[in-house]
């Protein structure tokens, strides 16, 4: 799944330890759902959605359009 979550978090200038941190998961997380190789839970999107101030949507792409 597409995302913007390495460019939110290059926008805040925080590094990927940094947003492991606020999102209380790993380095290596983090790691994983910015490159693709694996797509949040449900929750940790939540969360993810909230600390940015924006939807789900917004963050994520499926790929398919609506």
């Amino acid at each position: 799944m597409k995302n913007r979550l390495k460019v939110l978090r290059a926008e805040r200038d925080w590094s990927q330890a940094e947003l492991a941190g606020r999102l209380d998961v790993s380095r290596q997380a983090v790691n994983a759902i910015e490159t693709g190789k694996h797509d949040p839970s449900l929750p940790l999107a939540f969360r993810i959605a909230r600390l940015f101030d924006m939807t789900i949507e917004d963050i994520f792409d499926d790929g398919e359009s609506a």
